[in-house]
C-alpha cells in the first residue's frame, strides 16, 4: 500500500485497509466504533456524529443530484445510530467556471432535501480551485442528532434477529453509471438517493427492539452485511429471492458484469430486528414511500462468526464475500 488507488475509496477491503492503517492507527478512540456515526455522551445527552464527502458525476442524475445526496447521506448515517438528525454543515469545493446557476440549483436540493426530514444546515464553507483541479464541485456535509435509542451498533446483531432491507437494490449505482456513460435513453432508471428520517424515527418511536442498522452505500449491501457480521461476529443468512432487484438494474449489472449486490444504494436501510417485533417493523416500513418494496431478508444466526451467506433460488449455498476492487468509481 505505497499509493492510494480508486479502490481505496470503493466501499470494500481496501477501504477498510486505508482507514485501519492510516488514521485509526492514529487517531482511533473509544467514539470511533466502526459505525457510520459516532455517539457521544455529554452530561446525561446522547449524541450521535457523521461526515462525508460527495464527488458523484455526473452531478445531476434521473431521480437526484450531488445536493440531495450529501443531505440524504449524511442523515441516513445519523440514523444508522437511532438518532434524529439535528443539524448539518455544508462545505463545497468548487471549481472555477461552474455556473452560478448551477450551484443555486444544488444549494436549494440540499434545503428541500434537509427540510424534509426536519433538519436544518446551519452552516459551511466555500472553497474555489482554478479550473481543472476539480471536477465541477465536491461537497462536505457533517451531522449532529440526537440519539433516541442508546445502543443501536453493528456491534449489537443478535442471533435469531430478523434482516429487513427496505427496498431494492442497486438502483442508484446503476443509475450513476449508465447516466455517466450516456446509457440511460430507453430506461426507466432512477436513484434511490432519499433520507429516511420519517421511517427510522418512526421505527424507533414505537419502542421497537431495533439492535442494528445500517444504509447500504459504497459497495452495497455486501459491504453492510460483511461488516455487522464481523462487528457482531455473528453468521448473516441470507435469502437470495427475498433481496429485490429492478429489471432494468439486474439487466444493467448483467451487461457491466456487476454483482448487483454490491452496487450502491442511497435511500435504503438494512435493520436488524428481534424477531418478535419483525412483522410490525415491516409493516411501518412499508408505510413509508420509501420502503413501500421492503421485506425481511433473511436472519442473524450464531455462527460461524463473521461471515454472510446467501441461500439461493435452487437451495444451495454461497458465501457472500466484501467487495474488493475499483467497483464503480465516482459513484457517490
Amino acid at each position: 500500500m505505497d499509493l492510494v488507488l480508486l479502490s481505496h475509496g470503493a466501499g470494500g477491503l481496501e477501504m477498510s485497509a486505508l482507514i485501519d492503517k492510516v488514521f485509526l492507527s492514529r487517531y482511533g478512540n473509544a467514539a470511533f466504533k466502526g459505525d457510520d456515526s459516532a455517539t457521544l455522551q455529554l452530561g446525561a445527552q446522547h449524541l450521535a456524529m457523521t461526515t462525508d464527502s460527495y464527488v458523484v458525476t455526473p452531478i445531476f442524475f434521473p431521480g437526484g443530484d450531488i445536493g440531495r445526496l450529501a443531505v440524504a447521506g449524511t442523515v441516513n448515517d445519523l440514523l444508522t445510530a437511532g438518532a434524529r438528525p439535528l443539524a448539518l454543515s455544508a462545505s463545497f469545493i468548487i471549481e472555477e467556471g461552474l455556473p452560478i446557476a448551477t450551484l443555486e440549483r444544488i444549494a436549494q436540493s440540499m434545503r428541500e432535501t434537509a427540510a424534509e426530514c426536519g433538519a436544518a444546515i446551519v452552516t459551511g464553507d466555500t472553497k474555489v480551485v482554478p479550473r481543472g483541479s476539480a471536477d465541477q464541485v465536491f461537497i462536505t456535509t457533517t451531522g449532529v442528532g440526537e440519539v433516541l435509542r442508546v445502543g443501536v451498533s453493528g456491534a449489537a446483531a443478535a442471533p435469531g434477529d430478523k434482516i429487513i432491507l427496505t427496498g431494492s437494490v442497486g438502483d442508484h449505482g446503476a443509475t450513476v453509471m449508465l447516466a455517466r456513460e450516456g446509457l440511460l435513453e430507453g430506461t426507466s432508471l432512477k436513484s434511490d438517493a432519499a433520507p429516511l428520517a420519517a421511517m427510522v424515527i418512526n421505527l424507533l418511536e414505537q419502542g421497537l427492539e431495533i439492535h442494528a442498522m445500517r444504509d447500504p452505500t459504497r459497495g452495497g449491501i455486501a459491504s453492510s452485511l460483511n461488516e455487522i457480521a464481523r462487528q457482531s461476529q455473528v453468521l448473516l443468512e441470507i435469502e437470495e429471492s427475498a433481496v429485490k432487484v429492478k429489471p432494468g438494474v439486474a439487466a444493467a449489472c448483467e451487461a457491466l458484469g456487476l454483482d448487483v449486490f454490491k452496487v450502491a444504494n442511497e435511500g435504503k436501510m438494512l435493520i436488524f430486528v428481534a424477531p418478535k417485533d419483525a412483522e410490525k417493523a415491516l409493516a411501518i416500513v412499508r408505510s413509508s414511500p420509501y420502503g413501500e418494496d421492503g421485506g425481511i431478508i433473511g436472519e442473524v444466526k450464531a455462527g460461524p462468526p463473521g461471515r454472510v451467506q446467501v441461500r439461493t433460488a435452487i437451495g444451495t449455498a454461497r458465501i457472500l464475500d466484501p467487495p474488493s476492487g475499483e467497483l464503480l468509481p465516482r459513484i457517490c
